[in-house]
């Protein structure tokens, strides 16, 4: 009976020493691993606020893409802090590496199409093809564009619909941005018979653009014979007008030719019809060129 109370007693002895000892083993390590995070934690938000203040001074950076890469820059950093306090207990690292790579290929693989968009949307705010309010058109969407996200963009259409873009569909296809340039061309075409006074009617379109204020000195409107017909003269009236008010001036040359050339044959070349009457025995009908999209 002695000798087994002090095997008993031996045996608790050494399990306590142990236990002693693995305490204040891992203590350290729980320290080292609390501070560790702590730091850590502190370290990512300032890495991460001094990239967005970074990248917010540099001209052309979207707020979205700003965000986006500060919290790629955060997170990338706390996943370093959490292999490095497993490393302080002594677990491989190395194998969690191996093992994190893998399950990023295959949520990669499983999210390709959403990932393209994440991509194409980054190089969609970094070159800016169209901003915010710019109205664009590609061969399967056209809008006015209301926000431009990582994943989508958001259009609303000349008929007032809501319309979301996925933007690998805006990247991998040609944009006609019709809001970026300032000004804005447009031709306007009639057709004068062969027996009628083709000078006369060229003076006539010249003077109705110049008679518009909204019509641009500069580029100077030009009238010139397309091409001849059989049966009529083709003239074209070249004009420019700001981007702002191209919509309207285009649409009210229209009015005002077919004023000048049908309603009253002798009516002056001025589109308000202001000055005394010209005669002039041409007629000729309006066509309105092919470029009727705002």
């Amino acid at each position: 009976m002695e000798q087994q109370a002090a095997d008993v007693f031996l045996a608790t002895r050494t399990a306590l020493s142990q236990a002693s000892a693995l305490a204040v083993q891992y203590s350290f390590s729980i320290l080292g691993a609390l501070i560790l995070l702590v730091i850590g934690w502190t370290l990512a938000g300032f890495v991460s606020r001094w990239a967005y203040e970074g990248l917010s001074r540099i001209h052309g950076i979207d707020e979205t893409l700003a965000r986006f890469f500060t919290n790629v820059v955060r997170y990338a950093l706390l996943i370093l802090v959490f292999i490095t306090v497993l490393g302080q207990f002594g677990v491989q690292t190395a194998s969690i590496i191996a093992a994190l790579g893998a399950a990023g290929l295959a949520i990669g693989l499983a999210l390709q199409g959403t990932l393209q968009n994440i991509a194409a949307g980054i190089m969609l705010l970094i070159l800016r093809p169209f901003r915010v309010g710019e109205y664009i058109e590609t061969s399967s969407v056209a809008g006015t564009v209301r926000e431009i996200g990582l994943f989508a963009t958001e259009l609303r259409t000349g008929d007032g619909l809501y319309r979301l873009a996925p933007n690998s569909t805006l990247w991998n296809t040609p944009i006609t941005n019709f809001s970026r340039e300032p000004t804005r061309r447009e031709e306007l075409k009639i057709s004068v018979a062969h027996e009628d006074d083709i000078d006369l009617a060229m003076e006539r379109l010249m003077g109705l653009a110049k008679a518009d204020s909204r019509v641009l000195t500069s580029p100077a409107p030009s009238v010139f014979i397309d091409s001849l017909g059989d049966s009529a003269i083709s003239v074209t009236l070249r004009y420019w007008a700001k981007t702002g008010d191209w919509w309207l001036v285009s649409r009210d040359m229209v009015k005002r030719v077919k004023l000048a050339f049908d309603k009253n044959p002798a009516a002056e070349a001025d589109a308000s019809d202001a000055a005394p009457p010209k005669k002039s025995n041409g007629k000729a009908t309006a066509e309105k060129s092919t470029q009727t999209r705002q």
